[in-house]
Parts: C-alpha cells; sequence; structure tokens
C-alpha cells in the first residue's frame, strides 16, 4: 500500500511528526532532503517518538532518554533494547509516500 503523506516542503525540518494508517501510528523526519519512517511508540515506554529531538539520523525518546536510529530502528541508548519497525519512504515530484505492507 502507498500513502501519500503530503509535499516534502510541508514537513518539518529536523524534527517528526505522527502520521496515522489504519491503526498503526508512524513517527516521519525530515533531515535534509531526506525523510525516514519509524513505529512512533518507544519500545521500552510507549512515548511518541515523533515528539523527540533529533541528533542527525537518531531521535531521542522523551520520556527516558533511549535513542533510536531512524533509518534501521535500532536503539542505541538504554533503556530501550527492542527496535522500532522502520518503513520504507519514497519521495516523487516532491510529494512524500509511506509504502507499507498490505495488512
Amino acid at each position: 500500500m502507498r500513502v501519500d503523506i503530503g509535499a516534502l516542503a510541508s514537513l518539518p525540518k529536523e524534527r517528526g511528526v505522527r502520521v496515522t494508517v489504519g491503526e498503526t501510528s508512524i513517527a516521519v523526519f525530515r533531515i535534509g532532503d531526506d525523510v525516514y519512517a519509524i513505529g512512533d511508540r518507544c519500545s521500552h515506554a510507549e512515548a511518541s517518538l515523533a515528539e523527540g529531538e533529533v541528533y542527525g539520523t537518531d531521535v531521542e525518546c522523551p520520556r527516558h532518554g533511549s535513542e533510536f536510529d531512524l533509518q534501521t530502528g535500532d536503539p542505541g541508548a538504554l533503556p530501550a533494547t527492542k527496535p522500532v519497525p522502520t518503513y520504507e519512504v519514497s519521495i516523487e515530484d516532491g510529494t512524500v509516500f509511506l509504502i507499507l505492507e498490505d495488512a
């Protein structure tokens, strides 16, 4: 399934936004002209990663400070030890699409 989430120019730079597709919450981040999408919930404490601070290509959970790699979903700092899901993103003619597996 391909989901249009809007124009690249409309995404804020260096911070996250939450996108909901069905019952799935996804945190989307624009870093320069690249866009990353990961599961919105921290694997440790269920906090919204879209609300976290961005450092390069990592996002810090606003609740307990775990960091997640926006490219892989892997945790880089405790207390989280489990990765969050990542989602494929494509940008075509300035429009950003999430590529999701059909449910």
